[in-house]
């Protein structure tokens, strides 16, 4: 029964920790909840950096701390116990006198990698770790790859016409706009993403044609740095992204083609792959996530090079018939939404 419960308070701290999706950057999601007696005494989840974490605030909004002396505390991932912005989680939980502490995933980040749990143990709680573990670090997919691969999170992200295309042929003369194969709920829901997002790439071919502002309009959140890909450093005279608000990256072969204002240009390496060396880029500049909304020589670089962590693809209801191919993506499809105008599917790489 006991593991029963674990799990249905475990699902609360996800939930709770989702709720800061894109805000607690460089910080991973944590929610936390208090159980007294079987019955949640208190809850809470980080908000943003540089504030208090969920251990804290969950703590803090338990209105009798007696009480704390006989309840559980529940945390997605492994309480801090280093200084940092904030003290350390574990030493308010032992100074609580909290006997009991559940942990979801294992924080493997250099600074923590099993030393809270460890210094849990020491103080004589009783713990458990692992609790919905996969869940746990799916939430916290950025953070980790970010500390464990040495590079962001890189997801892809495109729709397709019924019969495969990304888009029709561009004729001479064709308006530069996006050509939708989705409808106004999809809009919202890559907004929602963007904002969920540290960086947001695109390539050459993308500003051409779509010339994208890459914000977040349809949403409430904060805009992702916006970055570039070209190798001709060929772009259009008047590029959308180079109005502010927002940051701007540029990755070219010819840097001295680029002479937009307030835009950062990083030269690249022609013997270097580009998703390796903007992977590396990111890293260094501790961004844990990317997201690519580019088209299809883009994709299909991160995809061959195998710089590619999840995908997420609608799929339109209607023919185009000629155009764009889409590209091709193989890997385990964990999740398919249906819409009125397309079907998502959503594929991690295994």
């Amino acid at each position: 029964m006991r593991e029963q419960d674990d799990i249905i308070f475990m699902k609360r701290c996800l939930e709770l920790a989702a709720k800061a999706e894109g805000m607690t950057y460089p910080n991973p999601l944590a929610g936390s909840v208090i159980v007294h007696n079987g019955t949640i005494a208190g809850e809470g989840y980080h908000i943003k950096a540089g504030g208090p974490h969920a251990e804290v605030i969950a703590i803090n909004s338990v209105g009798d701390k007696r009480n704390l002396r006989t309840s559980s505390i529940y945390v997605n991932l492994e309480p801090c116990s280093h200084f940092g912005k904030t003290p350390p989680c574990t030493d308010l939980i032992i100074s609580s006198r909290i006997p009991r502490v559940v942990a979801g995933a294992i924080d493997t980040s250099d600074k923590v990698s099993g030393k809270g749990l460890a210094s849990l143990r020491d103080a004589g709680c009783e713990v458990i770790s692992g609790v919905l573990n996969e869940e746990c670090r799916y939430l916290n997919r950025r953070f980790f790859t970010f500390h464990e691969k040495r590079r962001p999170y890189i997801t892809l992200k495109w729709a397709q016409s019924s019969d495969g295309f990304l888009d029709i042929i561009r004729h001479e003369g064709y308006s530069v706009e996006p050509n939708w194969i989705t409808g106004k709920p999809e809009k919202v829901l890559v907004h929602k993403w963007r904002a969920a997002e540290q960086a947001i790439l695109i390539g050459a071919g993308t500003a051409r044609s779509d010339n994208p502002r890459l914000n977040v309009r349809e949403w409430s959140g904060n805009d992702p740095i916006r970055i570039i890909l070209t190798g001709s450093g060929i772009l259009p005279d008047k590029l959308a992204l180079n109005d502010p608000p927002g940051n701007c990256i540029i990755f070219t072969h010819y840097p001295h083609k680029i002479n937009y204002k307030s835009i950062d240009v990083v030269e690249l390496n022609k013997e270097g792959t580009a998703a390796g060396q903007i992977s590396e880029y990111l890293f260094k500049s501790g961004i844990q996530s990317l997201f690519i909304e580019g088209g299809l020589n883009l994709l299909e670089h991160f995809i061959s090079t195998g710089f590619w962590d999840e995908a997420r693809v609608f799929y339109g209801k209607i023919p185009f018939k000629d155009g764009i191919r889409a590209p091709e993506i193989n890997g385990e499809i964990i999740s398919q939404t249906g819409f009125s105008q397309s079907l998502l599917k959503v594929f991690v790489n295994n």
